[in-house]
């Protein structure tokens, strides 16, 4: 009796990281691949995005999207993120604190994820997200240099409330405090630590 072996090639589950910093290798970029390093390590493919890298417009307000399903007045970086954002499961944002908010470049990019909304014709209109079709789970977190509490202003709310609205749980919030020179968080072996386990967490309960 001839015996056949089949192998079935199951598809990883994706989680996508997204570093609103302009400053290469800084903070936040040490502390996004930690956190991806920590989700790795939990049998997941990972992919880090530095939105620096990429050329990403305004948004305008032109609603052409609610018609085309997608920002069809530009073509910009948002066309090369738009996939990979459908095909995650889990996203990871993070910015550092810039005048008590994200970052410019990570505002810019929330506000060019309006395509994913459908809206009813009444007012107030009535929305939904089209980024419910599967389960969706995000991780956000803030760097900032200060020690205050005070001083992360709104910026980890300023990632987490939008995700929400599109149909994400928020699985963690985290904000780090004390954090300035490029590579700072280096030297701090706990924050370090607390970074990996976070991502790893994060990919064990999803």
């Amino acid at each position: 009796m001839q015996l056949y072996t089949y192998i079935i090639k199951i598809k990883a589950m994706k989680i996508l990281g997204i570093s609103g910093s302009p400053r290469k290798r800084g903070n936040t970029d040490i502390i996004l691949n930690q956190i991806l390093l920590g989700a790795n390590d939990s049998g997941f493919e990972t992919e880090a995005i530095f939105l620096r890298d990429y050329t990403i417009n305004s948004c305008i307000g032109c609603e052409k999207c609610r018609k085309d399903l997608t920002c069809s007045h530009f073509k910009d970086g948002m066309n090369l993120i738009y996939p990979k954002i459908e095909e995650a499961e889990l996203l990871i944002l993070g910015s550092p604190v810039y005048n008590y908010n994200i970052t410019s470049r990570m505002k810019s990019f929330i506000d060019r994820l309006y395509p994913y909304y459908e809206f009813s014709d009444d007012r107030p209109r009535k929305y939904s997200s089209r980024l419910t079709n599967k389960k969706r789970q995000a991780l956000v977190f803030s760097v900032c240099e200060q020690t205050d509490p005070k001083e992360d202003g709104f910026a980890t709310e300023a990632l987490a409330r939008p995700l929400e609205a599109l149909g994400y749980e928020i699985a963690d919030k985290l904000t780090l405090f004390g954090f300035f020179e490029r590579g700072a968080v280096l030297k701090d072996m706990e924050t370090m630590e607390k970074a990996r386990l976070s991502g790893a967490k994060f990919a064990e309960n999803y």
